[in-house]
């Protein structure tokens, strides 16, 4: 059995990164009697700079990419059809909004220390893509925190200081030496990349490559 060691560099707001895990999901699926895979995941902010009530998310998309609302609806089609591939449900019948991760990613790094990392990203994608809670305000995020067995005091403890600001611009800025600038970033064995929302046979692929050029 050969071990893998994953990071995804990611954020909360992105669909192809749930789009990219869930596909890596049914590579490792398909490969389990190969490989055992270690993973973690890297804060990146698709919007560092959004204020923390957010903004609607058409509007931030035509505003940020230029894209008109035929692209908009194009580019919303082409996400719902591959979400439902990949096995995971994008709704884009109500109002949704893009926030500012920074927060979200304090979170996630504490909730590695609970062994809780992965549960809690994959509960956050559900809360913003499929049942459209806003995450920026403080009661929704501490239901999802706590939906997945964290300690809901102490993470409004965090939320309401400065714990672990600097844990996660640390990893930031190392991510950005690195020359990353794009998600999902899948990084394996700390020396090969895949990027993109790639399709579950890119990962298999892969895996098989490095396995061969690491015996």
């Amino acid at each position: 059995m050969k071990k893998l060691k994953i990071d995804i560099v990611s954020d909360v707001m992105c669909p192809w990164c749930i789009i990219g895990y869930k596909n890596l999901e049914t590579a490792l699926a398909q490969l389990s009697d190969e490989f055992s895979a270690e993973i973690s995941w890297k804060p990146f902010e698709l919007n560092p700079d959004m204020p923390i009530e957010g903004q609607d998310l058409n509007e931030h998309l035509q505003q940020k990419y230029g894209l008109s609302e035929e692209q908009g609806d194009e580019n919303r089609k082409r996400i719902l059809e591959m979400g439902e591939k990949a096995g995971f449900t994008f709704n884009f019948d109500g109002k949704r909004i893009m926030i500012n991760s920074f927060d979200l990613h304090r979170l996630l790094t504490w909730a590695a220390t609970e062994g809780k990392q992965t549960e809690l990203k994959l509960a956050l994608f559900k809360a913003h893509f499929t049942d459209l809670i806003f995450l920026n305000e403080q009661d929704n995020l501490l239901d999802v925190v706590q939906s997945v067995g964290l300690d809901r005091a102490r993470a409004k403890e965090i939320l309401d200081s400065g714990e672990y600001f600097q844990e996660v611009r640390s990893e930031q800025n190392a991510l950005q030496q690195m020359g990353i600038s794009s998600v999902p970033t899948f990084i394996i064995n700390d020396q090969y990349a895949l990027t993109g929302g790639q399709p579950n046979d890119a990962f298999v692929q892969a895996f098989k490559q490095i396995a061969e050029q690491e015996a």
